[in-house]
Parts: C-alpha cells; sequence; structure tokens
C-alpha cells in the first residue's frame, strides 16, 4: 500500500484508489502490521506530533491547532502524527457523527495541516464505534484522514511503526467502571490478538533496515504524569523495543508534553498529548530519567536526517518549550 508525499491531497482519483486499497487492508487479520510507503523526496523527514486533541475546538484545541498551521509552514511536514484519543469522551458513534467535522475537519484547516494524518487509537476512541474511524468513509469526507490499528510507515529515511496499545492494558476489561468498550476484532481472541501484534512488531523492527526506527502509540511506556508507566506496554512491548535498537517511542495518554531518557538503551520516551484538556497538577518530577516535562498544552515537531534527529515542543502560544537533538553517535539536550 503506497502513498506519495506530494500529489495525495491533490488528487481525488489517487484518493478513491487509496480508500478502495484500505478497505481491502482492513479486511485482513486486524492485529496486522500494515505497511505504507510514504516516501519523502528530500534529504530529510519533517512532522508534526500531536495527541489527546478531539473536543470540538473546546480547551484550546483550537488555539493549539492554530499554532500548528503557523509552525507548520515554517516546517513543511510530509505528514501529521496523532498518538490517540482523538474523539473525547466516547469516540464516534459511527461514520456520520458530526463530532469528525467538528473535531477534526473543522479545527485543523491551516493549509500546512493539509498533509496525510496517520492515526492511532486512543482508549477514549475504543469507548465508541472503533470501526468507524477505521473505515474509508472517513478518508473520503477529509482526504487527509488514515486511522489504522497497526502499521508501518516507511519514508526512506525512517521507519515508523504504529502500535494499537489500548487492548494491552487489562483495567479497561477487568475493571471497565460505568465506561463501555468496542472489541470488535479484538475479543474473544484478546490473548492471539496480542501475541500476533508483538510477534509481528518485533520481525517487523529486526527485518528493518532502516536507520531510524521509531514507534507510536497512545498509552505511556514512560511518563511523570498521573498515568505514570504503563506497566502492561513495560512487560510486553519495552524488551521487543530496547532489543530492537529503536530510537524513538512517541505516546500520548498523559495530557501534557515530556522527554524521558532511557538510562539502559538508546531508547527515547516522549509524549506529546498536549492537544486540548491539560493541566491534570499530578505529576513526579522525580521519575528517574525525566529530562523535561511541561503540565500543559503543546504539540511537538520532528526533523530527521540520515545521521540527526532534531524535536522540539511548543506550548499553545507557539511557543518553544524545549528542544533536544540526537545523532546515531550522541544524544544531546540544547
Amino acid at each position: 500500500m503506497a502513498a506519495s508525499s506530494g500529489s495525495f491531497i491533490n488528487n481525488k482519483r489517487s484518493m478513491a484508489l487509496w480508500a478502495i486499497t484500505l478497505a481491502l487492508c482492513l479486511v485482513s487479520t486486524l492485529a496486522e502490521l500494515h505497511r505504507i510507503n510514504h516516501l519523502v523526496n528530500s534529504d530529510s523527514l519533517k512532522f508534526l506530533v500531536i495527541g489527546d486533541w478531539g473536543r470540538k475546538g473546546l480547551y484550546n484545541q483550537t488555539e493549539v491547532a492554530v499554532q500548528m498551521g503557523k509552525i507548520g509552514e515554517e516546517l513543511d511536514p510530509a505528514f501529521i502524527i496523532s498518538t490517540g484519543d482523538n474523539f473525547y469522551e466516547n469516540g464516534l458513534t459511527g461514520v456520520d457523527d458530526p463530532a469528525f467535522e467538528e473535531s477534526f475537519s473543522n479545527i485543523y484547516t491551516a493549509k500546512s495541516l493539509q498533509k496525510l494524518w496517520f492515526n492511532v487509537l486512543g482508549n477514549h476512541d475504543y469507548r465508541g464505534d472503533v470501526e468507524a474511524q477505521l473505515s474509508p468513509v472517513l478518508s473520503m469526507k477529509d482526504q487527509k484522514w488514515l486511522c489504522m490499528r497497526s502499521f508501518i510507515v516507511n519514508t526512506g529515511i525512517a521507519e515508523i511503526f504504529f502500535v494499537d496499545t489500548t487492548p494491552f492494558v487489562d483495567k479497561y476489561f477487568t475493571h471497565p467502571g460505568d465506561d463501555t468498550y468496542d472489541w470488535r476484532g479484538v475479543v474473544p481472541t484478546r490473548k492471539k490478538y496480542q501475541s500476533n501484534l508483538l510477534k509481528d512488531l518485533d520481525s517487523a523492527l529486526k527485518d528493518s533496515t532502516s536507520k531510524w526506527k521509531i514507534v507510536v502509540g497512545h498509552h505511556t511506556l514512560r511518563s511523570a504524569g498521573s498515568h505514570g508507566d504503563t506497566k502492561e506496554l513495560v512487560k510486553d512491548f519495552l524488551p521487543i523495543l530496547k532489543g530492537n535498537d529503536v530510537d524513538l517511542y512517541i505516546n500520548g495518554h498523559d495530557h501534557l508534553v515530556q522527554h524521558i531518557t532511557s538510562l539502559d538503551s538508546k531508547l527515547q520516551y516522549f509524549t506529546s498529548g498536549g492537544g486540548s484538556k491539560a493541566w491534570r497538577g499530578e505529576y513526579d518530577l522525580s521519575k528517574e530519567g525525566l529530562k523535561f516535562f511541561y503540565d500543559g498544552q503543546g504539540f511537538m515537531t520532528v526533523k530527521i536526517t540520515e545521521t540527526d534527529a532534531d524535536l522540539v515542543f511548543y506550548d499553545v502560544f507557539g511557543k518553544v518549550l524545549y528542544k533536544w537533538s540526537m545523532s546515531k553517535e550522541t544524544y544531546t539536550a540544547i
């Protein structure tokens, strides 16, 4: 499955072909890591990362989107990544839910943001109609939308592995409270779903020849925020990431922006979950490896070349909060 970085948004025929291809992919095993080629015709890969955003413009979602558009004009990103919790509080009710336009199409209107959005599902998305978010119907409504459970994007400079983390968190199954979850495709074979995804991720990372390996999921692996470390991911995912020399794990879930460095590998943890409602006031600044923490709204930009990567956090006003530069030789904070 392939998408060009330049012509996709402006070509309705390509959009239709994309929707058909996506529909065919979605009928296969749901835990499978589908591959997408999104090659960049440049010596650098640039993208934005936002998470936990879909609140119909409220809680400063619109203000964050405006700043994303302005920074995007300067950056000229190849695409945008969403780290999940795309629609609050309970996902979408179906493909005709007006929340899709009210929280996405009508908010991210800047010209620089009319690029392909690679979206993963968060726990709040699982409270609604998951199949709606995965449906190619939404891609027909807004051609920048693409959401799959798990998939790989090959850019030529880096490979980005998007993983479906919500089915791994036990409390959504054992203590859901008053919330209901759409587990179609996950249960009654949850263990098999988990096993297949972990096996496919490990195999794909081992087979990857990319100089940069990035994994994106909704839930935290390491966090100083209120959710803290997700113990199931630490157990199941972390050994795979460290064992396969992954450079970055990028997530949302905690409504903030932060950077934690690994003390026993090159893996760096970045949270970009400040797309709307934030400022919970619950955090642990003594967290081991914590390099930067901001309990507020914001987003992240990433620029990667063959040898170097630059990551920047911005706040709701477009102010630079933090910069981090890394290379294949050394990791250096600015």
